[in-house]
């Protein structure tokens, strides 16, 4: 990965931030520079900002210049569950671990590889690196993904997640035990002011995010917790829960306030940390057929590992 250090001199006029670094990057397109700044790769005085920032002079501008991917993701045999499939589209149950599509760090082994080799016809779909991707669940999060096989599949989906009317129900497993049987949390999610790779409910600038949720069960310092997004922001329910006070068990980047060292069973601490990803499963996924109309919905239980300490904590 390349870095760059610059200083915005006073002897300049007011200048966009993406129109500097586009000029200063030997002529690198601006939609390409916004990427590098959305993504949290270029910093402000120590600060993720948005691409319209107004240098006024004085400014120190770090970046993070990922190496190139190359142009087309390459096939590769890896093995996928597939829940449904015809000539438009394909769900599958994706599992924890593995990244959706290439990028940087992931050129290799993703979804998108393992679709371009299961289906024949899914290049140029959806945008060069993410062919046929519709929506995405993050690498440590597991459960049902569908994916569009051609341009008009892709459009018809695109536009039921865009207008929220897919049906998403998630499963998280979370410390603490709400109040409440139920509740929504909504505002706004953006980058983290400090922590590049996270999110935040207090960034100055972000997206509305709306997330319902419902205590299924409860095991004392544990407990387990339905969530139906009304929105699909990055990491939301991630970001919710954490910061509602009810962290994921599990998830490497949103920390627990040290919830897990203080559980004094020693087996279940244990299970906790065995888990190395945050314990959260898209369970249920319901959508319109693009080409039938037909209302489609796929369900799918957790995976072994959150098996495995529902089992331990209902026995408990």
């Amino acid at each position: 990965m390349n870095h760059l250090s610059l200083t915005f001199s006073s002897e300049n006029e007011p200048t966009r931030l993406d129109v500097f670094l586009s000029q200063e990057m030997g002529g690198e397109s601006r939609v390409a520079v916004q990427r590098l700044i959305e993504t949290g790769n270029v910093l402000v005085d120590g600060k993720t900002v948005r691409p319209s920032l107004k240098l006024k002079g004085g400014e120190q501008i770090e970046v993070d210049v990922p190496p190139p991917l190359p142009a087309l993701p390459q096939a590769e045999d890896i093995p996928l569950e597939v829940l449904y499939e015809d000539g438009d589209l394909i769900v599958i149950n994706k599992p924890a671990g593995m990244v959706v599509h290439p990028g940087a760090g992931n050129t290799s082994g993703t979804l998108v590889n393992a679709l371009l080799a299961h289906c024949q016809d899914l290049a140029g779909i959806g945008g060069e690196l993410r062919p046929g991707i519709v929506h995405r669940l993050d690498k440590g999060t597991s459960g049902v993904l569908v994916a569009a096989k051609h341009d008009r599949a892709h459009q018809a989906l695109s536009e039921q997640f865009s207008v929220h009317s897919v049906k998403r129900i998630y499963q998280a497993l979370v410390f603490g035990s709400p109040q409440e049987e139920t509740g929504k949390i909504e505002g706004i999610i953006g980058r983290h002011p400090t922590e590049r790779l996270r999110l935040s409910g207090k960034a100055k600038n972000g997206k509305h995010a709306v997330t319902r949720w419902k205590v299924k069960e409860r095991y004392g310092r544990v407990s387990l917790v339905e969530l139906r997004l009304e929105t699909g922001r990055t990491h939301q329910i991630r970001v919710h829960l954490t910061e509602a006070g009810f962290p994921l068990l599990g998830d490497p980047l949103y920390p627990d306030g040290g919830r897990c060292n203080n559980i004094p069973d020693t087996q279940l601490r244990g299970m906790i940390n065995h888990l190395r990803r945050q314990a959260l499963h898209a369970r249920c996924l319901g959508f319109i057929h693009p080409t039938s109309g037909q209302y489609m919905e796929f369900t799918v239980e957790p995976p072994e590992d959150m098996q495995e300490l529902l089992r331990y904590l209902r026995k408990e």
